[in-house]
C-alpha cells in the first residue's frame, strides 16, 4: 500500500487499483508554499476562482483516485475529512480566497482533479465545509433551498488577524489614529500587510475581538453611523 494511501487507512485492493498513487511526503501535506502565498498578494475575489499565474502545490495524495470518494468506514473518513482540511485551508490561504461558494467551487481544482478524471460529489463537499464550520475553520453565511451554500474560510481565525493588525498599528505608529475599514482593508497604507483585501465579515471580527481587548474603539458619527476605529495599540 501507498504512504498516500495509508494516509486514509484505504484497503490494500483499492490502493492497489491506484497505480497511479505516489508517495504522500511529510511537507506535501498543505501543499502551501509558504514564501509564494506572501508574494500573492489578491490573485483572486471574495468568491471566484484563482486566477493568479502561481501555481498551488497540491500534494501528492490529490493524485490518488479513492481520495475523492467518501469512505464508508468512518475511522478512515475521519482521516479522510482530516486531509481535506488542511487542503481546503492550504489552498485558500494560498490564492487569498475568503469564501467559497459550494456550487461554483465544486467545479475548480480543489475539488476536481481531470487528470485523474475524479471530482467530489457536491454533498461530500458540502460535508466537508460542516465539519471545518464544526471545527471552527468556516462559517457558512449563505443559505439556498434550505442548504448551506456558501462558507467563509478561517485560513486564519479572527484572532489571529486582530493580532496581527495590532502588530501593524504598533509597527505603524498608528496608536490613537482612526482608521476607516476601508484604510484597514483596501488602502496603500496596508498593501504589503497579509490582512490587505480581508473580508469584510472577517475583518469585523477580528474588530470586535481588539475592542474586546482594550485595543480599539468604534466610533460613531453624530447619525450613529460607524465612522471609523480607533486603535490604542498594545501598550
Amino acid at each position: 500500500m501507498s504512504v498516500a494511501a495509508s494516509k486514509i487507512g484505504i484497503s490494500a485492493s483499492m490502493a492497489s487499483s491506484s497505480s497511479r498513487s505516489t508517495a504522500l511526503s511529510s511537507g506535501a501535506t498543505t501543499g502551501i508554499d509558504e514564501t509564494s502565498s506572501k508574494d500573492i498578494r489578491k490573485v483572486s475575489d471574495s468568491h471566484g476562482p484563482p486566477s493568479a499565474t502561481a501555481q498551488f502545490n497540491f500534494p501528492e495524495i490529490y493524485s490518488f483516485r479513492p481520495f475523492f470518494t467518501r469512505q464508508p468506514n468512518s475511522q478512515t473518513w475521519s482521516s479522510q475529512l482530516s486531509l481535506w482540511t488542511n487542503l481546503v485551508l492550504a489552498y485558500c490561504r494560498f490564492y487569498r480566497i475568503w469564501r467559497l461558494d459550494v456550487a461554483t467551487a465544486i467545479e475548480w481544482d480543489l475539488f476536481t482533479n481531470r487528470t485523474i478524471e475524479r471530482s467530489l460529489k457536491l454533498e461530500t463537499c458540502r460535508e466537508i465545509l460542516e465539519s471545518m464550520v464544526k471545527s471552527g475553520d468556516a462559517e457558512w453565511v449563505a443559505v439556498k433551498s434550505g442548504l448551506s451554500s456558501s462558507a467563509i474560510i478561517y485560513w486564519r481565525r479572527p484572532d489571529e488577524w486582530a493580532s496581527l493588525i495590532s502588530d501593524w498599528i504598533d509597527e505603524s505608529g498608528q496608536r490613537g489614529a482612526i482608521l476607516t475599514l476601508y484604510e484597514i482593508a483596501e488602502s496603500d497604507l496596508t498593501l504589503t500587510q497579509d490582512f490587505h483585501g480581508i473580508d469584510q465579515t472577517i475583518l469585523r471580527k477580528a474588530l470586535d475581538i481588539l475592542v474586546r481587548r482594550g485595543q480599539a474603539q468604534i466610533m460613531r458619527s453624530a447619525d450613529g453611523n460607524e465612522a471609523g476605529v480607533k486603535f490604542f495599540g498594545t501598550g
